[in-house]
């Protein structure tokens, strides 16, 4: 289960990151485009808001995994092998 959460999120903060370049080429793109002629603002405005929304999303996405993933590591309670074996230990010598 573990291994199923590390390759989900893996591939999700991938995922993210990409999606990230690609509208920052995207909004780039769109800048030299208005910056070419100030009348275009008016044309594609919402589309270069849109782009800029979608990257904020997508950090509060990257947030989102951050507080999970530190989150299970925080209710990780599973013992240590240091932890296992003076528990083993300590039980063949009682």
């Amino acid at each position: 289960m573990e291994n199923d959460f590390e390759t989900l999120t893996e591939e999700a903060i991938d995922n993210i990151r990409e999606d990230r370049e690609q509208t920052k080429d995207l909004l780039k793109d769109l800048v030299k485009y208005i910056a070419s002629e100030e009348s275009r603002h008016r044309e594609v405005g919402i589309t270069a808001a849109k782009y800029v929304e979608t990257l904020q999303r997508s950090n509060e996405q990257l947030v989102k995994i951050a507080a999970l993933k530190r989150k299970t590591e925080e209710d990780d309670t599973s013992l240590s092998e240091e932890e296992r074996d003076e528990i083993f230990r300590k039980l063949n010598e009682g």
